[in-house]
Parts: structure tokens; sequence; C-alpha cells
């Protein structure tokens, strides 16, 4: 075989001849895993997670190019990731530690429900002591304010003692509300609840104001223009308990507890009562000048509870109730 002289000096050696040089090498192709790995790494990082997997795996095996973009790709998912599951994370802490704040301030609003009650501090109700005179001769005289309700006033004069309770029903849109009236301590009183109720005073009135402290705790109703003015026309004297002192005893303007329970009546001052009464659901300290006419049974408190529950409209202690309360009529058992 005859072996061809070397190119003369200058010239190109021809291509892939024992003295030339081998072909240049072709370009390395790159992955496409690889690339869409760097870009879904910026966009939606656990695609980036998979591509850049999938990627390696690849180029491991083909001997593609780009397995530096797979890298990135896959450090920059994971990284997104961590960033990702810790910012999850603190939004979920800095929730829980907002709801327990807002929780803890309605707690600390008077009246919220759940709100811890403040031991009342006045003195009991004092032991009941019949006169000689009770229920001898109630009257009912006419007041310069009219009637907020066409009615008539009730029987005047003795009116007895006996039955010393009368058990009635406070039907109202939340719930039937039992009731015992205390006849035998209050009997003008009572003589004057039965008679509103029995003209159909009270039907379809609301109960207008609630009142929901750590203190007390008393949802008042019977006034049929339902902005606490309104009455029956007239107005009658106190009983129970305010007859258990002397008009001059100053004991009269300090608090006693008006047990859970107690159904009193409303007034403005001594001798002012007409048709406004409430029921305490909380020990309440009151001064001894709201006469006691009755009580409710827990099943009756009950009611009463899911009402305050709901708390005051405009959210504070005092005021009309959140819960629209109105009375569809009132019974006798």
């Amino acid at each position: 075989m005859t072996i061809p002289p070397p190119p003369p000096y200058g010239g190109h050696p021809p291509s892939g001849g024992p003295w030339g040089y081998p072909p240049p090498p072709r370009p390395q192709q790159t992955n496409g895993f690889a690339i869409a790995s760097l870009i879904c790494a910026f966009v939606f990082f656990p695609l980036g997670i998979v591509f850049g997997h999938v990627s390696l795996a690849q180029i491991k095996k083909t001997r593609e190019g780009g397995h530096g973009l797979a890298v990135a790709g896959l450090v920059v998912s994971y990284v997104a990731a961590v960033l990702t599951v810790v910012a999850v994370v603190a939004t979920v802490v800095f929730a829980g530690v907002l709801i327990r704040f807002a929780e803890d301030l309605d707690a600390r609003r008077p009246g919220a429900p759940g709100t811890a009650a403040t031991p009342p501090t006045g003195q009991p109700l004092p032991p009941f002591k019949p006169s000689a005179t009770l229920g001898s001769n109630c009257q009912y005289p006419a007041t310069t304010v009219p009637t907020s309700k066409p009615v008539q006033p009730p029987r005047t004069g003795r009116i007895p003692t006996t039955p010393e309770t009368v058990p009635a029903t406070i039907v109202t849109n939340s719930g039937a509300i039992g009731v015992e009236l205390d006849n035998g301590k209050s009997p003008c009183t009572v003589n004057n609840f039965v008679s509103l109720a029995q003209q159909g005073f009270y039907d379809g009135t609301a109960c207008h104001r609630l009142t929901a402290s750590s203190s007390s705790g008393l949802l008042q109703c019977g006034d049929p223009s339902g902005d606490g003015d309104g009455g029956p026309g007239y107005r009658f004297p106190n009983e129970y308990p305010t007859n258990q002192y002397r008009l001059a005893d100053p004991a009269l303007q300090s608090p006693v507890v008006y047990p859970r329970g107690t159904l009193a009546m409303a007034n403005s001052g001594p001798g002012t009562n007409g048709s406004q009464f409430f029921l305490v659901y909380r020990d309440t300290d009151l001064p001894p000048t709201y006469t006691v006419f009755g009580s409710l049974d827990e099943t009756a408190l009950a009611v009463v509870d899911r009402i305050a529950a709901s708390g005051v409209k405009d959210g504070g202690s005092d005021g009309a109730p959140a819960a629209t309360v109105t009375i569809a009529s009132i019974r006798l058992d």
C-alpha cells in the first residue's frame, strides 16, 4: 500500500486522512425537561421539582446537556417550597393569634356571652313580714301621662292574698316563659299584672331593654310604646321588699341582691309602678325599691338565657336586645 506524501507547506490535510484531524463534534442537545424545570421553578414549583428529577434521570441515560439547568430548577423549586410552607405555617399561627385576641376582646366586652359574672355585693332580700294592711286597699290613680294602649285600671280595694301563688305563662316568639306570681307577698301588683294580661295589654309588645353586664342581667318588657316611657296611664305603690323598710330608712338606698329567677316591676321611682316589668337572669344588685311579684323556674330561665346570649343590639351592656323578643300573650294557667 502506497502512503500518499504529506501536503505541501501551508496546505490543509484531507479530512479523515491519517495525517488529518477528526471532524468537529456535533453540538450537545439540551434536555427539554431541564429547561422546563427552571421555568416552572418560578411559575409553579411542584412541576419544577418533578421536571428537575425527570431531566436528571434522562441526562444520566442520554448524556444530554442541561444538567446545570436541571439542578438550578430543583434548587429554586425547593427553596420556593420551603418558603411556601413557612408562609402557610406563619399565616395559620398569625390567624390563630388574631382569632384568640378577638375572642378575648369580645369576652372582656360588658354583656358578652360567657362574661364572668361579678358576684353581687348587696345584702339578701329581707325576710317577708306581712303587714296588717297587706292587700286591704289597692289603688291605681291616673297619671298625667296618657296610656300607651287603651286599657282599664284593675279593680281597687281589698285584694285577697290567697292563693299565695298564681301560675302564668308569658308566650313570646322566643319561647314560653312560665312564671309563678307571688300573690301572697305583692297582691296589688299581681292584681295589676293579671288585669293587664287579661285585657291583652301585653299582646304584641316587645321586650325593649336588655341589661347584660358582668354584675347584672335583666330583660325588661311591658311597654307598648317600645321606648321605655310607656305605661297604662295609672300608677300604684311599691310592695315587697320596699314595704319591709321605713320610708326614711337609708337602707332603701343600699343595694340588695335580686336573685336569678326574680320577676319584678320596673319603675322610675317609688310609687310609679305601671305595666313594665323585668326578668332577672343573673343575680343583680339593686336598691330594694323594685317590687318583687313572682319567680321563674330553670325551664323559663333557659328561654331568657338564650335571649340574653344574643347580647345587646349595639354591642353594649344596656339597650335593645339583639334578638327581637315579642310577647304574643300572657295567659293564666
